[in-house]
């Protein structure tokens, strides 16, 4: 087993479960827990997402009910090597007993219907982490593909508050960038993009400005390296990957940069990576960039276990 730990901020393997069936522990898409073992410890969120057209004939409600099902099937069957974990010291008693840690983040807040009510019992169930939009404008407010210019609503600023308070991590991936400043602006803890690269490096709305980055520094936040190739640009190989890392580092993010390879949820990959069991090979290839091992663990996993330990404490 490499010396090597992962905690990847956003995958889509429930939905990709889902549409195509099969199950968490062995299967054919970007993630599953066979290739994920081969790590000292791992730890994942799994996104609950899902749209109109996935979902024929249900309602955001039901669509939210039945991926959480799914989730919490692949949880029992697979309770041998991995658990639903809701703080950090939850996913430190996993590693201790041999398993990975599971945890469960929201895509898009229309599955909750946008509800205050929905968000608190959604982290009753164990989600710790939410995306207010995705790619479509909702009553939270716009996106980076609709509504590029409208921010959070007062609905939206009630949203991001009452989730910092319940203690689930507030992600800016897909708002719209007045979006982006309104969490910033009203949230006083940390919140993350968890899968976003540089706009300086490769210019997409799907990636943070440099002053956004700055901003996530300022919160103790962390950006989740997104592999997806549209977002890496160039010539979407890992040297084209590593440019993001190299250049939040040149402002100061040794602390905030992390995983979020948006795996399940997109493809290609950067670099011909094939799934999760590919990250080992990152791994080395930034070592071989010159990235000492304190700086490639922090950012594969210590810094997005700090944000999760400062944020999600209940």
């Amino acid at each position: 087993m490499p010396e090597i730990d992962v905690f990847d901020g956003h995958c889509d393997t429930v939905l990709m479960c889902h549409l195509k069936g099969g199950g968490f522990g062995r299967n054919g898409y970007h993630v599953d827990l066979e290739r994920a073992g081969k790590y000292r410890r791992y730890a994942q969120f799994f996104a609950l997402f899902g749209q109109p057209e996935d979902f024929p004939g249900l309602s955001f409600e039901e669509i939210f009910r039945k991926e959480y099902a799914l989730f919490a099937r692949e949880m029992e069957q697979n309770a041998a090597v991995i658990t639903h974990c809701r703080t950090a010291q939850e996913a430190e008693d996993a590693f201790a007993a041999g398993k990975m840690a599971a945890f469960l983040s929201v895509e898009g807040a229309e599955v909750l219907d946008c509800s205050l009510e929905r968000l608190e019992e959604a982290h009753g169930l164990g989600v710790r982490a939410v995306n207010p939009v995705w790619n479509r404008a909702n009553a939270l407010g716009g996106t980076n593909v609709e509504d590029i210019d409208k921010g959070l609503t007062a609905q939206g600023k009630d949203f991001v508050r009452k989730a910092e308070q319940l203690g689930v991590l507030v992600d800016v991936s897909h708002l719209s960038d007045p979006g982006f400043w309104d969490v910033a602006d009203t949230l006083s803890g940390p919140f993350f993009a968890s899968h976003s690269n540089s706009r300086r490096v490769f210019s997409h709305p799907r990636n943070l400005t440099d002053d956004q980055f700055t901003a996530i520094i300022e919160h103790n936040g962390v950006a989740g390296l997104n592999l997806f190739t549209e977002f890496v640009g160039g010539k979407a190989d890992l040297d084209a990957a590593a440019a993001h890392l190299d250049h939040w580092l040149e402002l100061g993010g040794e602390r905030n940069i992390a995983l979020g390879g948006d795996l399940d949820g997109c493809s290609p990959l950067a670099g011909g990576m094939a799934g999760v069991q590919d990250y080992e090979r990152l791994y080395h290839f930034l070592l071989e960039r010159g990235y000492g091992q304190a700086l490639v663990q922090d950012l594969f996993f210590n810094n997005l276990m700090r944000v999760v330990s400062k944020v999600c404490t209940m």
